[in-house]
């Protein structure tokens, strides 16, 4: 599968989470089936790759939504590791609409972070932001939704999301 089919797919995940979030009923496990619905009707991504892209923005959500402790522009710029410009303004705002609401969830349900600590691993798709090797430290970082490559410096396929 292209790199461009997995981003595009993740960017569309985001989207349709967000837009679900205007229904507060929903749950943050509603709103990402109800996505896999919408990416499955509109075609071309097999059941495996759209659960792949559901997991990918699950982790990404949930890390975010441990990591940034305010709703201030610094703090969800200070997890991205970017300026809060190099981001388009509605990708911003679907990403941080949907972390705040899965900040209250997780606190309604007393989770730890440890439950969302999944691994970055190389195949991956990611939003932007921040890795770093666990194997020899090296710091990549993204600018916008990709696909997790090997470490440059040591060809680990590991990483942590600082």
């Amino acid at each position: 599968m292209s790199e461009n089919k997995l981003t595009k797919a993740y960017n569309d995940f985001m989207e349709y989470m967000y837009e679900a979030t205007d229904d507060t009923i929903h749950s943050i496990a509603d709103n990402l089936e109800i996505a896999k619905e919408k990416i499955s009707e509109i075609g071309g991504l097999s059941q495996d790759e759209i659960s792949h892209i559901a997991d990918s923005v699950s982790r990404d959500v949930h890390h975010a939504a441990h990591n940034t402790a305010d709703d201030s522009n610094d703090s969800l710029t200070e997890w991205l590791k970017f300026d809060i410009e190099l981001l388009e303004n509605f990708a911003l705002d679907s990403f941080r609409n949907i972390a705040d609401k899965t900040r209250v969830e997780l606190a309604k349900l007393s989770q730890t972070a440890e439950q969302y600590s999944h691994p970055y691993k190389t195949g991956d798709v990611t939003a932007p932001g921040t890795l770093h090797c666990k194997k020899c430290g090296k710091v990549i970082a993204f600018k916008s939704t990709s696909i997790i490559p090997e470490c440059p410096e040591c060809g680990a396929e590991t990483f942590i999301r600082s």
